[in-house]
């Protein structure tokens, strides 16, 4: 499916053993699609988390040029600063580039990261329930090619 093309199989044709291999792929596929689904989840409440520091940055009389501000190295690491001008806020635009911006165009900037990433995740999850359904048919053939092998295979 690397070529974006869809392939049908019959699943009847395939042995209990390709079966088993199409389901260990699918799986495969399934784990690394939840992962990224997670990731996107993650990315998106950031974003969302970016969209209301500005805001509130936008609401807060308290803000004035000049004065002594803690800034966030990581999550956990803040170190002292200026806040050397209020209508202007640092955005990361990615890659670890950063951008000066007022703060209506980094609310703007955040509010089409949100909504990107959430129509992201919308076409993930479709993505997500059309490779467990066919894990569930793939899983039902198998249970069928097994329950109907040790049928025909006559006891000893």
């Amino acid at each position: 499916m690397a070529s974006g093309k869809s392939e049908s199989i019959n699943l009847d044709s395939l042995s209990a053993q390709q079966l088993s291999q199409v389901k260990k792929q699918l799986d495969e596929e399934l784990e690394h699609l939840t992962s990224s689904f997670a990731q996107l989840h993650a990315a998106q409440s950031r974003f969302r988390d970016c969209l209301r520091c500005v805001q509130d940055k936008n609401k807060s009389s308290g803000l004035r040029e000049n004065n002594s501000i803690l800034v966030p190295l990581t999550n956990s690491l803040y170190v002292r600063g200026t806040l050397s001008s209020a209508s202007h806020v640092v955005v990361d635009i990615g890659t670890g580039f950063y951008v000066e911006k007022e703060i209506k165009s980094a609310a703007d900037f955040y509010e089409n990261k949100v909504g990107e990433v959430g129509a992201s995740i919308k076409d993930l999850e479709a993505i997500v329930q059309a490779k467990t359904s066919n894990v569930r048919v793939v899983e039902e053939v198998l249970r069928q090619k097994m329950v109907g092998g040790t049928q025909t295979t006559p006891p000893r």
